[in-house]
This record gives C-alpha cells, sequence and structure tokens, in this order.
C-alpha cells in the first residue's frame, strides 16, 4: 500500500463576489485528505478545467442549472483529470489509471468510484478530454443538423466550443464558416488555424453590418456562446429552415453587472415564424455511445493533423485565480486548463 497523502490544498470561495469575481475573493487552503469510505476511491489531480460557466454558480444564479451554488468556504466544481491513487478492488478502477471527474480546484479528491470515467487511450493527449467538443459536435450535427455546403456562424469562436465547432464545421463539409471574438489578437490564428472564412470583431463595426458583409446569403446554422446583440443579429441574417443553437451566454456570464445568470435578448418572433427557423438550447445529453463515438472520431482528426486542440495549460494551483479572471477578460484563445 503505497503512502497516502494527509492533506490536500484547494482553492475555496471567500466572498460571493459582486460582479466579475476576482483572485481575492478566493482562497487556497491546506484540507486534511478524508477517509475512504467503501466504495470510495482518492484521486490525484492533474488537470482542471477554468470556465466562464463558474460566474453563474459563485453569484447564487444556479436556479434550473445542473450544478449547485458555490458558497464561501465551498471548493468550486470543475471538469477534471485525475490519476488515480487508490481504489476499491471491486471498481474496475487501477491506480495510475487516468479518470475524469467534476471535483476539480483541488489536489486530491475522494470520491465514489462510479462518479469516475476511466479515459483510456481514445485521444493523443489526455487533456483533450477537457475540451468542449462533444459540445460542438452536438450543436453542429444533432441539434444544427449540418449539411455539406451550409453556412455556419459561431459566435465567441475563440473560446472553448468556438474553437473547435469552427473546425468541426469545416471538416463537416460546410461551405462558409464565419465566427466572432471581441479580441482582435486572434482573428489571424482563427482564420489561419481553426476553420474559419470570415472573423467578425465585436464593436469594429455594427455587427449585423459585419454579418451582412461575411455571410451576404445568410446563415444556416448559428452555435451561439454569447447571446446578445449577436444572438439578434444572426436571428435576422438566418435563413429559412435555419438552425440556432444555444449554447452559452457569455454577454451576460462576461458582463459586470448582475449575476451572470440572465442572458435577456429580444427577437423578431414574426420572422422567426415566417422563416420556419428553430432555436434549441443545448443541454449536455446523457449518449454514452454517441459520445464515445466522438472521441473516437476526434481521436482520428487530432492525431491525422486533421484538427488541432487549442488550449492554455496555466502551471500550478497558485494561478487559478489569476486564470479565471484571464478567461473572463478574453486573454485566451481555446480551453483553459490548471496544471497541477
Amino acid at each position: 500500500m503505497p503512502s497516502l497523502p494527509r492533506l490536500s490544498r484547494e482553492v475555496r470561495l471567500a466572498v460571493t463576489p459582486d460582479g466579475l469575481p476576482q483572485p481575492e475573493h478566493f482562497v487556497i487552503v491546506d484540507t486534511p485528505v478524508p477517509a475512504l469510505q467503501p466504495g470510495q476511491v482518492l484521486v490525484r489531480n492533474r488537470f482542471f478545467q477554468v470556465s466562464a460557466r463558474l460566474r453563474p454558480l459563485l453569484s447564487g444564479a444556479t436556479e434550473g442549472t445542473p450544478l449547485p451554488t458555490v458558497r464561501p468556504g465551498d471548493s468550486l466544481p470543475s471538469a477534471t483529470i485525475g490519476e488515480v491513487v487508490t481504489a476499491p478492488g471491486d471498481s474496475g478502477l487501477r491506480p495510475g489509471e487516468l479518470v475524469a471527474h467534476w471535483l476539480g480546484w483541488r489536489e486530491y479528491a475522494v470520491l465514489p468510484a462510479s462518479d469516475c470515467a476511466p479515459l483510456g487511450d481514445a485521444l493523443p493527449d489526455p487533456v483533450a478530454h477537457l475540451g468542449s467538443g462533444w459540445t460542438a459536435y452536438t450543436a453542429l450535427t444533432r441539434y444544427g443538423r449540418l449539411k455539406p455546403g451550409e453556412t455556419v456562424l459561431v459566435t465567441g469562436g475563440a473560446g472553448g466550443v468556438g474553437s473547435l465547432a469552427g473546425q468541426i464545421a469545416r471538416r463537416l463539409g460546410a461551405a462558409l464558416v464565419v465566427g466572432t471574438t471581441g479580441t482582435p489578437e486572434k482573428v489571424d490564428k482563427m482564420r489561419s488555424e481553426l476553420g474559419y472564412d470570415a472573423v467578425l470583431i465585436r464593436g469594429a463595426a455594427p455587427f449585423a453590418t459585419q454579418l451582412a458583409q461575411a455571410a451576404p446569403d445568410g446563415i444556416d446554422v448559428l452555435v451561439d456562446n454569447v447571446g446578445g446583440d449577436q444572438l439578434r443579429a444572426a436571428a435576422a441574417a438566418a435563413r429559412p429552415g435555419a438552425r440556432l443553437v444555444l449554447v452559452g451566454t457569455l454577454a451576460g456570464q462576461l458582463s459586470p453587472h448582475g449575476s451572470g445568470g440572465s442572458a435577456p435578448v429580444e427577437l423578431d418572433a414574426f420572422q422567426l415564424i415566417l422563416k420556419g427557423i428553430t432555436i434549441r438550447g443545448l443541454v449536455d445529453p446523457r449518449d454514452p455511445v454517441a459520445r464515445s463515438d466522438w472521441t473516437e472520431r476526434f481521436g482520428d482528426w487530432l492525431r491525422s493533423g486533421e484538427m488541432t486542440f487549442p488550449h492554455v495549460r496555466v502551471q500550478g494551483i497558485d494561478r487559478a485565480a489569476q486564470a479565471l479572471l484571464e478567461v473572463f477578460n478574453g486573454l485566451h484563445l481555446g480551453t483553459v486548463v490548471v496544471e497541477l
């Protein structure tokens, strides 16, 4: 039996933020590693995702979401990859095996073995399991029903979902892929590496004007990570029979005001009816077979070089709170992960 750790450092919420979370709203504490109960596994965390989706959890605007409110004194949840330290003999898990779970923002996690998903070797880099490719793929295929030759708009095209959605749309045969960003410095890479034919910059000109120039014939599929004015303009530019898939609400989550749990927008219902446009909110479907198929496909694309996994690795749990602020400020392209 290996020597088990006694203490684990973890990031906890110190104060409920009023507005966007800042590093001073968090504290790093040393906490005893709980004794394992029957059926539990001890995992040494290796990587965890840092996402703007934490905003409503930290402010208490979690009604209707699958995750709980994070209150002062609580650790933060996130998609996490860890290495099994010890596990029950009947769990099917082996020491040293990499697993995915949701107890991130800490060095060690104790949780039921049933809450750990073995990763295997389907992806060439296990960190790619923290990407949002499954979300992007589901938005484009199951909800967006993308057909070859169609035009796709991805708002928030440089984020965790968007940095993969543009590439996936290209792989699936889209004729024109348009993305949006609020950071001009990301435009060249979005065009050269992320599958976008055109990139619209928030604030550079009226958004509806930019969209009309980039996609003069309108759009067929929207993968919307932003909401707000960009969703309004996309709905106005939608072609008959277009499919609008709502994935995220960065317009609300990144606002310095409010709680991040609301993203109101006014759409022209008459035009939606007239054109037969569908709007669907995406909730991660619990379909292990389809997800396994996606993971295998993603792995093949990564190994062949047909796709990349854009991401930033931030070193050390001490930098996690600052990394979250950088996500809110749009400093990084792709998925942001903390490496322990």
